[in-house]
């Protein structure tokens, strides 16, 4: 389903070159898991940041179905972005103005789907997410474990068909953090979501089907 062929990052900060990714080859197969591991620096946000799409390498290919989107202009790229891969982040990205209910709507909203075919989507995930009472509550009224479900809840409205998720658990208590992992992890059994997450959490993961790790820019080891 995605290919990465030499596929690199630089970064030029003060007039020095900062290699982040180095000639990387990989493939992730539909409906797999995967864990990108390594210590703070080793390149796994970028890496996440680039198969989201959200930033460009600075060289090789990032294949999609055998496509290379970064050939494809902004606005189509931001499209196949909205309609077929979720975010959860470590902060959860939340506006805190708006309700659960409300930030679970934004990304149906901005693509275009009306607010009553938006709001039922947004509320039958809440609740398969246990939020049911919590539709309505503003995410200052939440705590750690809630917001992030309510981040999760966002990044599956337009039912997507690749979760990434950047240290989804970094931020909760071991308790809290086990009971996402085991959400995105059922949610790619049940859903055949295919799923990449960065994290620094071993126990987590153990519950991918694959797990690669990072260091230099590079990938040192790669194991089932």
């Amino acid at each position: 389903m995605i290919k990465l062929k030499q596929l690199s990052k630089t970064f030029i900060k003060d007039g020095n070159r900062i290699d982040v990714l180095k000639g990387l080859d990989l493939e992730i197969q539909k409906g797999e898991s995967l864990a990108v591991v390594g210590v703070s620096g080793s390149g796994k946000s970028t890496l996440i940041h680039i198969l989201g799409t959200l930033d460009h390498p600075t060289s090789g290919v990032l294949l999609f179905e055998e496509k290379n989107v970064f050939e494809w202009p902004e606005k189509k790229l931001a499209a196949f972005r909205n309609e077929r891969i979720g975010f959860v982040f470590q902060f959860h990205n939340l506006l805190p103005e708006f309700s659960s209910l409300e930030n679970t709507m934004m990304p149906a909203l901005i693509h275009g789907l009306s607010k009553s075919e938006a709001r039922k989507r947004a509320e039958a995930i809440l609740n398969d997410l246990g939020l049911r009472d919590r539709v309505t509550h503003k995410p200052g009224e939440l705590s750690g474990g809630e917001q992030q479900r309510v981040a999760v809840a966002r990044a599956l409205i337009m039912e997507p068909e690749i979760l990434l998720a950047d240290e989804p658990t970094g931020n909760l208590d071991s308790e809290t953090g086990s009971r996402i992992g085991d959400i995105l992890v059922q949610l790619n059994k049940t859903r055949q979501i295919t799923l990449v997450i960065v994290t620094h959490n071993p126990l987590l993961a153990k519950q991918m089907s694959r797990r690669i790790g990072l260091q230099d820019g590079k990938i040192y080891f790669c194991e089932s």
